[in-house]
């Protein structure tokens, strides 16, 4: 089964997936962290990161890979831990819109997604990766409760550049950052991150119970 969870930066996307993954069983899929480190190998390299050609063929070179536990590789290092830097954070937007990019990715996802049973976020997994996924959901929160969360997982950010980084990031989203129509959509604004777990695990549990067997 593949459960796509999709949605705006501090919308609790990661948290939430990451969690349901543990619930589930499921393997967890972090496409954010894939463009990360593809953005990070082009900057180690040098590469210009306003030309989409060449990052497209870095992108396919080198496939991202996840461990087990979830620890991200590209090109046989490690870097978990580098694709959260805050200069990462600044050029992804700029490598991610790039189409040539974009078809590399999306089609690595559907290669991890294939392996059955996980739990993917980003931002088109069910309108783009996996419009089959057998559940969707749709993520969002208000703006003041993004930003809060996004200065809580990244402290090393002002407040004022963390939300001129979130328009940003918005604006560049804009064109893939739609619900799929039938994505169930769920305001986390006043939740806490059990509760939206829970509402998503019932979500697979029902149709894993309308599943022929």
């Amino acid at each position: 089964m593949i459960v796509a969870i999709d949605g705006p930066a501090g919308a609790g996307k990661s948290t939430v997936a990451r969690r349901l993954a543990e619930r589930l069983g499921f393997r967890y899929l972090d496409t954010g962290a894939m463009y990360r480190a593809v953005t990070w190998l082009a900057m180690q390299r040098g590469l210009p990161l306003g030309d989409g050609a060449p990052l497209g063929e870095l992108a396919s070179a080198n496939p991202v890979t996840f461990d087990e536990s979830g620890r991200v590789s590209i090109a046989g290092t490690d870097v978990t831990a580098s694709i959260r830097e805050a200069r990462i954070d600044r050029q992804v937007p700029v490598v991610a819109r790039h189409p040539e990019v974009r078809l590399v990715m999306r089609e690595r996802q559907r290669e991890l997604a294939k392996q059955g049973d996980v739990v993917i976020e980003g931002r088109d997994i069910g309108t783009v990766v996996a419009p089959d996924a057998e559940v969707k959901v749709y993520l969002n929160a208000d703006a003041a409760t993004r930003a809060r969360r996004r200065q809580a997982e990244r402290p090393d950010i002002g407040g004022d550049a963390l939300a001129t980084d979130l328009r940003l990031r918005d604006e560049s989203d804009a064109a893939r950052m739609r619900p799929a129509p039938d994505a169930e959509q769920i305001d986390t604004t006043g939740l806490e991150v059990d509760d939206v777990v829970a509402q998503i695990e019932q979500l697979v549990q029902t149709r894993l119970a309308a599943s022929p067997r």
